[in-house]
């Protein structure tokens, strides 16, 4: 029986049963499986493929179904779904080894009488594949469905940025992003882990943003890669190491993270003081200023002190105190969609209009921990207005004492990077 598939299926099984995110369930799983490279990719594509389609996927395979999906078995809809992906979205499968091997993965993953039912539906999806045609208009629902994304959000694209760029934000939402590393100065030089990288065969070039960055296009697995192992580099996007620039800290500054887990920015920070001065991390979640701490101590970094706080209360403990403070605010996550492949089937309209009022609670807190003269960076990883400039304004609105410095936005159909959104205040 065909391991990958069968290591795909429990991924599958654990996102879309058990809530797991998919990158973290593949992560996880994958350590346990002793996969060759060639499967393993198979595996990654396999899943992330399947979690991407979602709802379209879903819609296909009802087509061809006598019951009602939320009626078949959650574990044989895992198998469904990622053979059907193979059937529809992977041509250089054979139809043939997508539904024999799926039938024989469920006699193992379900049982043996799961497999004939499994075995029918997918037997009528390569019978009669036109039966599930998506429909070709250009409408928002139609839209959604060729390229996998709920209707609500292709909506809230083509109400910001017009029909043919929301098109290509969705294009881009479902090509496989580059891993990215950004080199700790504190320990080496980008030309050594360039060097590193040539001994694994990676594919890779510097960074065109950043000094501190490399962009992987293909490599194998980095659980070995010791230059990551030991410190000399973190796993960062393009777009998120020009946040921490932005905020100029320099060595001595006592500089406040109001929201840094999982802490790539909090640590880049350290670095750009050489590791002198005092950072503060905060977060509401002690398991990941957990996660903080064992990313500063492998960087090298000693300046990090972690604190279980809301951001909103900030303000009132350390009010007049911080000479810098980021907040790279809690978000609908809608910039990095293309690196987390099931953001877009668990966010909610509403929950986009829900945030910027947590986000304009928690900058309202941050400039009250600030110096007079201090500088303070907002940021997020989507790219919708209403989380980011809207809230920039609203904030300027009623605090005559900042102004606003500079801003950075990033699109990932124009930029090529993660969407990301940065505004640079002075409190004078």
């Amino acid at each position: 029986m065909d391991k990958a598939r069968l290591t795909a299926v429990k991924t599958v099984y654990e996102v879309n049963e058990n809530g797991a995110y998919s990158n973290v369930a593949l992560a996880q799983i994958l350590r346990q499986e002793n996969l060759s490279d060639l499967d393993r990719r198979f595996c990654t594509e396999l899943v992330y493929g399947t979690i991407k389609a979602g709802a379209s996927l879903d819609w296909k395979l009802s087509k061809y179904l006598t019951r009602p999906l939320e009626k078949v078995d959650a574990k044989i809809l895992a198998v469904l779904r990622v053979a059907m992906y193979q059937i529809f979205f992977l041509d250089r499968v054979p139809n043939s080894a997508a539904v024999n091997e799926s039938v024989e993965l469920t006699k193992k993953f379900v049982n043996i009488g799961a497999s004939k039912f499994v075995n029918g539906v997918l037997r009528a999806a390569v019978r009669e594949p036109q039966k599930s045609d998506f429909p070709q208009d250009d409408g928002i629902e139609s839209i959604a469905l060729r390229m996998f994304h709920p209707a609500w959000l292709v909506k809230v694209f083509a109400d910001e940025f017009g029909l043919d760029a929301a098109k290509k934000i969705c294009a881009v939402n479902n090509i496989n992003s580059p891993l990215c590393l950004r080199v700790n100065f504190l320990k080496t030089t980008r030309e050594e882990v360039l060097a590193a990288l040539e001994k694994i065969s990676a594919q890779f070039e510097p960074s065109n943003l950043t000094a501190e960055g490399i962009v992987l296009q293909s490599h194998g697995s980095l659980d070995k890669f010791k230059p990551l192992k030991t410190g000399l580099c973190q796993v960062q996007d393009e777009s998120s190491m020009t946040v921490a620039p932005l905020l100029a800290p320099k060595a001595g500054d006592f500089v406040i993270d109001c929201c840094a887990a999982p802490g790539g920015k909090t640590t880049h920070i350290a670095e750009l003081m050489k590791n002198r001065g005092r950072i503060l991390a905060a977060d509401i979640y002690d398991v990941k200023l957990e996660h903080i701490r064992q990313n500063a101590k492998r960087l090298g970094i000693n300046i990090i002190e972690t604190i279980l706080i809301d951001a909103r209360d900030i303000g009132e403990k350390y009010f007049e105190q911080a000479d810098k403070i980021l907040v790279d605010a809690p978000c609908s996550g809608l910039g990095v969609i293309r690196r987390k492949a099931d953001i877009r089937w668990k966010k909610s309209f509403d929950e986009l209009d829900a945030l910027p009022t947590l986000q304009l609670e928690i900058l309202n807190s941050a400039a009250k921990a600030l110096k007079r003269g201090g500088t303070l960076v907002y940021s997020t990883c989507t790219i919708i207005r209403r989380e980011n400039e809207d809230v920039a304004e609203k904030f300027l609105s009623t605090h005559s004492d900042f102004k606003l410095i500079e801003t950075k936005k990033f699109l990932p159909h124009i930029d090529g990077t993660d969407g990301l959104f940065a505004a640079k205040f002075i409190k004078e």
